[in-house]
């Protein structure tokens, strides 16, 4: 801000391992979305270190972040971020054509109608954004997010526009995914639900880490 530096995220130093499936807490301010986008590598530190599968991100050019990021990470935003000119199956299904994933056109197409099914959108498959609610929007966030296989997936206040049950039944499908593919999941959330599934919770305060609890499998949704 002017000549003033202003540091988001101050001496944080986090450990996460393939599986964990982790809430980071904290009041608005804290720091928990550039913590998301330091692991998504949106952002860049301005010190330190973010080593991901043993390799040093920092060293990496942009192309090769790009790649990393389109691979590696799957992102599930609060404003949803769809592209409102493709329907839904064609929303879910643009990672595996962007990231040239090697899925067969059958094993593909099977693949995102088991993720609309799953998240309970199997009937509106051929609907675009503006005819969804805002909730089915989010489902249909998270379905993409998912899609390509991610080995982490970046959550941003994931059920914040979801009624109740239906957050807890995307809920209980993540926690699925997590404990099947031993895909990690990073969530910025207040749910508290989120907190009682979460293995790994990191509270934050003021851009660093107040508290940080780790525990064996979470609760159920």
């Amino acid at each position: 801000m002017g000549n003033t530096t202003v540091p988001a995220v101050n001496g944080v130093s986090l450990s996460l391992i393939q599986g964990d499936f982790v809430a980071i807490a904290g009041p608005s301010g804290s720091g928990k979305t550039t913590i998301l986008n330091i692991i998504g590598l949106i952002d860049r530190p301005t010190e330190g270190r973010v080593t991901i599968a043993s390799r040093d991100t920092l060293s990496m050019k942009s192309g090769e972040l790009t790649r990393m990021r389109r691979r590696v990470v799957g992102f599930i935003f609060q404003s949803f971020n769809l592209i409102s000119g493709l329907n839904v199956i064609e929303n879910v299904e643009l990672p595996l054509l962007i990231g040239r994933s090697n899925m067969k056109k059958k094993e593909r197409k099977e693949w995102v109608n088991y993720l609309l099914d799953e998240v309970g959108l199997s009937e509106r498959k051929k609907h675009r954004p503006r005819e969804l609610s805002g909730g089915q929007q989010q489902r249909v966030a998270i379905a993409r997010a998912l899609a390509a296989k991610p080995s982490i997936v970046i959550a941003d206040e994931p059920t914040a526009n979801l009624d109740s049950v239906t957050g807890r039944n995307i809920l209980s499908l993540m926690k699925k995914i997590n404990q099947e593919q031993k895909t990690t999941f990073v969530f910025s959330t207040h749910d508290e639900v989120i907190h009682r599934m979460a293995d790994h919770v990191v509270s934050l305060k003021d851009g660093k880490v107040e508290k940080e609890i780790k525990r064996e499998g979470g609760a159920e949704a």
